[in-house]
């Protein structure tokens, strides 16, 4: 009866095998946009070519397919966001900066078109493999300037085995 209350220390087998059950997760990929025209900070294309640091995670095929309907989406945008620029430009000491408006609105539907994409990328393939895309705003190497990058993060693992 005396060692009903009586407080025992974990074992060392325990204590490993907690240790064991802790994954250190690697840093995200950063994909920077690959395109000669940038408006607002959005490349208009996005480099096709496979990282080293998805090799055994995600095929090259459908990183690919990603990466192309990512670049279809920019490529719809692109034209009329540049149209709207230069109207803008022309008319924006005549509209003290107003006119640079309808460009602003463009490029931020542009992005919400881009996250709409890797949303369902993400639901139906994606998250089954542990990673998650999404478009984040960086600052550049070279200047002070800021892009839209994508970055590729790696989900922790759920230790399945570990008890409740």
């Amino acid at each position: 009866m005396a060692d009903f209350d009586t407080i025992y220390e974990e074992d060392d087998e325990d204590s490993a095998q907690g240790d064991v059950l802790n994954y250190q997760i690697p840093d995200p990929l950063v994909i920077r946009g690959a395109g000669n025209v940038t408006i607002f900070g959005l490349s208009n294309r996005f480099d096709t070519e496979f990282p080293s640091g998805l090799s055994a995670k995600v095929a090259p095929e459908e990183f690919k397919a990603t990466i192309i309907r990512l670049n279809g989406v920019l490529k719809k945008a692109l034209p009329v966001n540049i149209k709207w620029l230069f109207c803008g430009c022309i008319c924006c000491c005549c509209t003290l900066g107003c006119s640079l408006w309808p460009v602003i609105c463009l490029s931020k539907r542009t992005r919400h078109a881009i996250e709409k994409v890797l949303d369902w990328e993400n639901n139906h393939l994606y998250h089954k493999l542990g990673l998650h895309w999404r478009l984040s705003k960086r600052r550049c190497d070279s200047s002070s300037m800021m892009e839209y990058v994508l970055l590729i993060e790696f989900l922790p693992k759920i230790p399945i085995f570990r008890p409740d």
